[in-house]
């Protein structure tokens, strides 16, 4: 099992599942606020935004509600100012995490975020410290029900990187920062479905995890993943189909 890519892929599932999608869309209007804040208010101009944008849109996040928390951000409307911070730390078995926050309150959020990694096995440690671990790609899944010559073509054509079958449900093409909204706009106009499409800070090497250490890693990944202020989380874990569909059946 890859980790991460599968993880964010359950992740979105259960999110578009979930009926109470206030907690979501908060979380959307705080990283709209600050992608245009720190990059303005124009998509064209702001990859950032474009990609967040198409992730609020998809997750069918009112139109108006996203031009209000745009306007927010480029100081057009008033309201709590927000800022992105990152925390980096290790998870139960070693693994190395990165936890995307946007919060009006650095002191408070990192506490908490260092309460649940405590509670949960896991540690924060210093800037820096696991970031080059990670590199910065541009991830698309689409159906495994699309033809794969059909997929290659449209994909490659565009400039994507690779495609990844390690998920029995998508197909994962990875392309470069630059060349991900491109890709995008290719698999559009050759009417492929695409669900889920984001720039993602991606592991360069995995760790495998024991089995035992499972249950406790993955726990900490929800925990996190609840709370108000966490955008994303990414972690290197590499967990066997076992352990994990072992999890899924005591967690039902």
């Amino acid at each position: 099992m890859a980790g991460h890519s599968k993880w964010a892929n359950r992740v979105h599932r259960k999110t578009r599942q979930d009926v109470k999608r206030s907690k979501m869309f908060s979380k959307f209007s705080r990283a709209l606020m600050v992608a245009a804040r720190e990059g303005g208010g124009k998509p064209d101009d702001n990859p950032t935004l474009r990609s967040l944008i198409d992730q609020a849109s998809a997750a069918d996040m009112p139109k108006d509600n996203i031009e209000y928390a745009i306007k927010r951000g480029t100081g057009e409307l008033e309201g709590v100012e927000f800022e992105s911070v990152r925390y980096e730390g290790y998870g139960p078995g070693g693994v190395a995490m990165l936890v995307e926050c946007v919060t009006d309150n650095n002191q408070r959020s990192v506490a908490e975020i260092r309460n649940i990694m405590s509670k949960r096995d896991g540690k924060m440690s210093g800037a820096g410290s696991v970031t080059w671990m990670f590199e910065l790609k541009g991830v698309i899944t689409v159906p495994r029900e699309v033809d794969y010559d059909d997929l290659f073509l449209a994909s490659a054509e565009a400039g994507a990187e690779d495609i990844v079958e390690d998920d029995e449900e998508y197909w994962e093409i990875r392309t470069g920062m630059e060349d991900f909204h491109q890709v995008l706009a290719a698999l559009k106009e050759a009417q492929i479905p695409v669900e889920r499409a984001e720039l993602s800070m991606l592991p360069t090497s995995t760790v495998k995890v024991p089995d035992d250490q499972v249950g406790k890693l993955l726990r900490l990944l929800e925990d996190l993943d609840d709370h108000d202020d966490v955008q994303h989380v990414y972690a290197n874990f590499d967990i066997s189909d076992e352990a994990m569909a072992a999890y899924e059946e005591q967690n039902a």
